[in-house]
């Protein structure tokens, strides 16, 4: 197998783990995360059709195992959307483990599912509390999701741009407009945030995570990993790992 070949995947294998089951067209065109990322309180009651329409899709035979599955899925993809949507990563992160606790200790498949109503206006009152709360046009998203699901590619923004049908010039004066930082600072940033999970989460070596993030060599991804988050990865993985639940 060649190298590319490997190092996709081995991507598509950290996506899986990193968000369950992403399941990008929900995220990109489904009502109840546009509700969400607009912060709009209506999301909770169209979390409670979707999730209602899904139970009767079961993704295994033992019914509260596959609704607990569900929830799981609905956690990734609303945390998905409200990161997207401008809430900080680890805010987001740390409401998806607060209800996925709360989950685990339930024994019926409708407080599962009344659960997940209320983690949805958890995230939604999560977002209206933020001071600068930053809603990106929906090319801008996309590109943001293109770039997510492509760390294992090297990324350009003229590859970007294209992605979502326009000039260069025009979608980098468009992305830096409405983040406030350049393509390529982002691109460069959300394979920062790769490489952090993959440290604290897995044992892959640090040479093939600088292939799967498509750096140029191992003493390339050690050096930008430095600058970025001061520590070396070694040193990021001695000091942060939670492997074992750390």
């Amino acid at each position: 197998m060649s190298t590319v070949d490997e190092g996709k995947l081995l991507y598509m294998d950290y996506l899986q783990r990193d968000t369950g089951r992403r399941q990008h067209s929900k995220v990109e065109n489904c009502q109840l995360y546009q509700l969400l990322r607009a912060g709009d309180m209506r999301a909770v009651e169209e979390a409670k059709q979707v999730f209602g329409a899904n139970r009767s899709h079961p993704l295994c035979a033992d019914g509260l195992r596959s609704v607990k599955y569900q929830f799981v899925v609905s956690a990734a993809l609303a945390g998905r959307a409200a990161v997207v949507a401008g809430l900080p990563a680890e805010s987001a992160q740390k409401i998806g483990c607060r209800y996925v606790r709360q989950m685990d200790l339930l024994e019926q498949g409708d407080a599962v599912e009344a659960l997940n109503g209320e983690m949805i206006g958890a995230f939604v009152r999560e977002l209206n509390a933020q001071e600068k709360m930053r809603i990106y046009s929906r090319d801008v998203m996309r590109s943001m999701d293109y770039v997510y699901e492509h760390l294992h590619e090297r990324l350009s923004v003229q590859k970007v741009a294209n992605h979502v049908g326009m000039s260069r010039s025009y979608f980098s004066t468009l992305f830096k407009n409405e983040t406030g930082q350049s393509i390529s600072a982002y691109i460069l940033s959300k394979r920062m945030e790769a490489a952090r999970n993959m440290l604290r989460m897995s044992d892959i070596p640090y040479a093939q995570i600088s292939s799967i993030l498509a750096f140029s060599s191992q003493s390339h991804f050690i050096r930008v990993f430095k600058q970025q988050t001061g520590y070396t990865p070694r040193e990021y993985r001695l000091r942060f790992s939670d492997r074992d639940g750390k």
